[in-house]
């Protein structure tokens, strides 16, 4: 009797989470995956069409074109988070002055709003940093890197990677401190070098972190859209155009909404799939380790 009245409420600490979940979780996704279906743009009546959505995808250039910018941003942004990351945690796990305050004032650009963020970068960007490249002469900075077709990409990198690495800086420190203290005292005894250290020690040690940041970094970067929004809202000349913004855009303001559920349909599934890999992938490598 007492074990049923426990799991009872078990039962009732978790409802609310669970409904919660099925109303802004699991119902979208279904309701999406219905209206992929149909010709529905967003208002008023609609018919099914089947599969001409999901096949029109394929022929769209402008779909083909946020694709093939979404994924060089994440493959960017993936190394260079990881890299900045795993830098950072190893200075700040090191025996240094202020490292408490130095970890706090890293992960602020982490709780700052997106767009905010991107507000202020879009005016850097803008006005302050071709100011301050004219003035000093230097050439290439002397206009925004925003305006073009060639560099936008890079502007809207920066801010991503600028706030993404706090937390999976937070993820690596955590991996570091699980490492004894003693396995670097025999290391040394044994007179390896840093570097040595870091790479037949460090490394294999911190696998199930790097997989965890590798997984989490590669998803969040391929659903890039605060950034995109704040910063070149898809331009110049949809070159920044990523697949969260598309279906954003078109799918709610541009009478697309049949049309952009199937894109985010199979957008899920490709965000799914390469997590998917990504930790058998990890797994294995882990087990070698």
């Amino acid at each position: 009797m007492k074990k049923k009245g426990h799991i009872n409420t078990y039962f009732l600490m978790l409802l609310p989470a669970l409904v919660l979940f099925i109303a802004f979780n699991t119902i979208p996704l279904i309701t999406g995956a219905f209206y992929s279906f149909t010709n529905y743009r967003g208002y008023g009546s609609y018919d099914f069409v089947g599969l001409r959505n999901y096949i029109d995808l394929f022929g769209d250039s402008r779909v083909g074109g946020s694709y093939l910018f979404t994924f060089k941003y994440a493959i960017a942004g993936t190394v260079l988070v990881n890299v900045i990351s795993l830098i950072l945690a190893l200075g700040l796990n090191s025996k240094i002055k202020f490292k408490s305050l130095l970890r706090g004032i890293y992960f602020i650009p982490n709780i700052l709003s997106g767009l905010i963020v991107g507000f202020i970068f879009g005016f850097l960007f803008t006005y302050i940093i071709p100011a301050a490249a004219s003035h000093l002469g230097i050439g290439f900075l002397s206009s925004s890197i925003l305006a073009s077709e060639k560099t936008a990409w890079i502007g809207v990198l920066i801010v991503g990677v600028w706030q993404a690495v706090a937390m999976n800086t937070i993820i690596y420190i955590s991996g570091l401190q699980t490492i004894p203290t003693e396995i670097y005292e025999a290391s040394s005894i044994d007179g390896s070098g840093r570097w040595n250290t870091f790479r037949r020690l460090t490394l294999p040690l911190m696998a199930p972190f790097i997989s965890i940041n590798l997984i989490l970094s590669t998803k969040n970067m391929l659903m890039v859209f605060d950034q995109i929004m704040s910063l070149t809202k898809g331009g110049p000349a949809q070159s920044t155009e990523s697949i969260s913004y598309l279906i954003y855009n078109n799918g709610m303001s541009g009478g697309q909404f049949g049309f952009q559920s199937a894109n985010a349909v199979i957008f899920f599934i490709v965000i799914v799939a390469i997590s998917v890999i990504q930790m058998v992938i990890s797994g294995r490598k882990e087990e070698q380790l």
